[in-house]
């Protein structure tokens, strides 16, 4: 996969400040400057962060929109491969923390032994991991039900971003979160995830039991339409046989959108608080 210059750039960088990366990796229908404000927050605090984009991914949201066809056809094997290949060349094993599919691939790469820590914010399902639930299907219809085929790209309406990700905060605010952030989202990773138990060579699974995993927070929000907290409880379940620390969190009154709504904060101080009983810091 090829390593963008901006991405080259955070790589150098964290390099050179010599101290712990941390990996932000972003879900279906966000970009990577979703992240903007826990990365002046993490840096503050004396981490080197990187928010590689998807593979195919413009660098701004309007870009995406306007060239959808860029991110058409990636699975989640590329984009697992891609964020493989920023952490490969690091000096020093990251921190990853993923939202949504990007908590899917956080937990991939873990299994690869690709990171220090892991934070897995209301992660996507793999293989093994059930109940689907009636609102996780309907907030993935847009894709279950789209005419684009697993090669297209969806792009959510306002009133479909609002049942998958707004759907705790106040009108305006998912507005705001619409209009700024959404972008188009490559159908084949949600179908990957959403079909994992059913296809034994699906690309969406996880080796849980690595011993070189890592410390592992799962984070479920619980009025989280498209992964519910059963899932997210799920996941933690598969994780937890693991010989590494592997804990989950209820994020209370909170939606699918805990990443870069209003409440980003208390998500990002909860997850800094297990890394540091993990003894993981700067």
């Amino acid at each position: 996969m090829t390593i963008t210059t901006a991405e080259h750039n955070d790589i150098l960088r964290a390099n050179h400040a010599g101290v712990t990366p941390i990996v932000l990796i972003h879900g279906l229908w966000l970009p990577g400057s979703s992240w903007l404000p826990w990365r002046g927050y993490l840096e503050e605090l004396g981490y080197a962060t990187l928010a590689p984009g998807w593979p195919g991914v413009p660098d701004s949201v309007a870009e995406a929109r306007d060239r959808p066809e860029t991110l058409a056809g990636r699975g989640l094997s590329d984009v697992t491969e891609h964020y493989a290949a920023v952490i490969r060349a690091l000096d020093r094993k990251p921190v990853l923390v993923g939202h949504s599919l990007g908590g899917l691939v956080a937990q991939r790469l873990a299994g690869e032994g690709l990171a220090a820590a892991t934070v897995a914010l209301a992660p996507s399902p793999f293989r093994g991991v059930l109940p689907l639930s009636v609102p996780a299907l309907r907030a993935s219809a847009p894709v279950l039900t789209g005419r684009t085929g697993r090669h297209g790209t969806v792009m959510l309406t306002e009133p479909q971003f609002r049942y998958v990700f707004g759907n705790a905060l106040p009108a305006a605010e998912s507005t705001e979160l619409y209009q700024q952030l959404c972008i188009p989202g490559p159908a084949r990773p949600l179908l990957q995830s959403f079909t994992a138990t059913l296809n034994p060579l699906t690309e969406a699974r996880v080796d849980t039991g690595r011993p070189d995993r890592g410390p592992l927070l799962v984070v479920g929000g619980e009025r989280d339409n498209a992964v519910p907290w059963p899932l997210a409880h799920a996941a933690y379940r598969r994780q937890a046989a693991n010989p590494n620390r592997t804990e989950i969190a209820l994020a209370p009154g909170r939606g699918h959108s805990l990443a870069a709504d209003h409440g980003w904060r208390e998500v990002a101080d909860n997850a800094l608080a297990f890394l540091t009983e993990c003894g993981v810091r700067p």
